[in-house]
């Protein structure tokens, strides 16, 4: 059998692949076509999230989509649950523009393999169908999402989906983060800033920071404090800056509080040796008032806005050091990306790491998961539920 066309169902060239049969119900697999053979007939179908034009929530549509069909070195995942993560509103707003459109939002999830390609001298890299996974790769925001074998992720047998997926984007850019971006510059007993520590990646950041041998001032709102004391335990630092609330933002108020002057208190007049700022437009300028002498000023995020250029010259008094990261130039080989993987989850099942899931959405509550996450009301991991 060749390649069949969704449309017309005509073949299209010689068949080089197969998939490997799930014995599902709701998929039947054949040993001679490339793709499962429902996903061959016309109008197949699946609930998706999908963006053809960038803006607020209300152009996220959820929808049915067809489904995805076969590439070669990729997986069928069955997904259980996606994850939620600034850089999706950043895809939806355009901010990060992506290629396609339309497009399926997400670009992390997890479930079970429902299908693998037969290809030539493949082991698949040791996956079979029925394996649990998690990955980060687009099109998670969907029922099924066609995954590169190389950036799926097993799962532990003793670890839940849910923790499992929360591990990945914001627990994996937390580990590169906390002991690769400072290596050498940062050392044990060095003090660091980590923004935004009651939530969302600040969150693992801190934590990972202070398993480094760091200490670690952190930031956080009001809102996301009960008790300080707790909240300095749960959060991983030693000293914690509380912030007013920010109306309907995702961030604190950063003019609230002197956090300079509270940082140099803190650290005898030393400054930070490493900085964490997620934040972005509205605390680079705190970020550059902080920093020790040939300290490191980590930008990684944007939840106030991008920050703007600046006079490279602005790092000369403290002849520091600036760098701007993403975390796939951090798991830029499947042996990296499984070596940080195995560490957090070691952490999160040995105990030295607290684990949020916040809140868990319906796929179809997508908008409104957004703009729980955007207003601010997170303190842990979102997910969507398929």
């Amino acid at each position: 059998m060749g390649w069949m066309d969704a449309d017309d169902g005509r073949a299209m060239g010689p068949a080089t692949h197969s998939w490997v049969s799930t014995g599902s119900s709701d998929l039947t697999y054949t040993t001679r076509s490339i793709i499962p053979a429902e996903f061959l007939r016309q109008g197949r179908m699946m609930k998706a999230v999908v963006v053809e034009a960038t803006g607020g929530v209300e152009v996220l549509q959820y929808k049915n989509h067809e489904a995805p069909t076969h590439s070669p070195q990729k997986a069928l995942v069955k997904n259980e649950y996606a994850g939620l993560n600034f850089i999706d509103t950043y895809h939806r707003s355009g901010l990060y523009p992506r290629e396609l459109s339309p497009f399926i939002l997400g670009q992390e999830g997890g479930g079970v393999i429902e299908g693998l390609p037969n290809d030539v001298d493949s082991d698949h890299l040791g996956f079979k169908v029925g394996d649990r996974v998690v990955y980060g790769a687009f099109g998670s925001y969907a029922e099924y999402t066609s995954v590169p074998l190389d950036k799926l992720v097993p799962v532990p047998d003793d670890m839940d989906m849910k923790t499992a997926i929360a591990c990945m984007t914001q627990g994996l850019t937390a580990h590169y983060l906390s002991s690769s971006v400072g290596a050498g510059i940062a050392k044990e007993g060095d003090w660091v800033l980590v923004y935004g520590v009651g939530s969302g990646t600040g969150q693992w950041t801190s934590q990972m920071c202070k398993l480094q041998g760091y200490k670690v001032i952190g930031t956080t709102s009001k809102g996301k404090v009960s008790d300080i004391n707790n909240a300095k335990s749960a959060f991983g630092c030693d000293e914690l800056i509380i912030l007013e609330n920010a109306t309907g933002k995702s961030y604190a108020d950063y003019t609230s509080v002197d956090i300079s002057s509270k940082v140099m208190d803190i650290t005898d007049g030393k400054g930070c040796k490493l900085i964490i700022d997620g934040i972005g437009k509205d605390t680079y300028e705190i970020s550059l008032q902080c920093l020790a002498k040939r300290g490191l000023f980590v930008s990684f995020g944007n939840a106030s806005g991008a920050v703007p250029a600046f006079p490279v010259l602005r790092l000369l008094p403290q002849s520091a050091y600036m760098t701007r990261p993403k975390l796939n130039d951090y798991v830029a080989t499947r042996e990296e990306l499984l070596e940080r993987a195995k560490d957090v989850f070691t952490w999160v099942k040995e105990g030295k790491l607290n684990i949020v899931i916040d809140r868990i959405f319906d796929l179809e509550q997508v908008r409104a998961a957004h703009e729980y996450l955007e207003n601010g009301g997170a303190k842990g991991k979102v997910l969507l539920k398929l």
